[in-house]
């Protein structure tokens, strides 16, 4: 498989969503959509795109993985 090369907010974003996965399970998406709303509030839209892209991570269906690590955490 080849590997893909990242750039540093997407990695931020994925390192972000596996964390969220592993401490708030099925409450995951919750807490970044706090996240993302705290960070309009204090107008750092830099920050509430890197907590919507890990929304997006979140969100994404086909990553069997955080659906395995949801599964053995609750």
């Amino acid at each position: 498989m080849p590997k893909i090369m990242l750039d540093e907010e997407e990695r931020r974003a994925r390192q972000e969503a596996h964390w969220l996965v592993r401490e708030f399970a099925v409450e995951a998406p919750l807490y970044a959509a706090m996240k993302a709303e705290g960070a309009i509030e204090q107008r750092d839209f830099g920050r509430c795109a890197r907590w919507k892209r890990v929304l997006e991570i979140l969100s994404d269906s086909e990553r069997p993985e955080f659906r395995r690590q949801a599964a053995t955490t609750k």
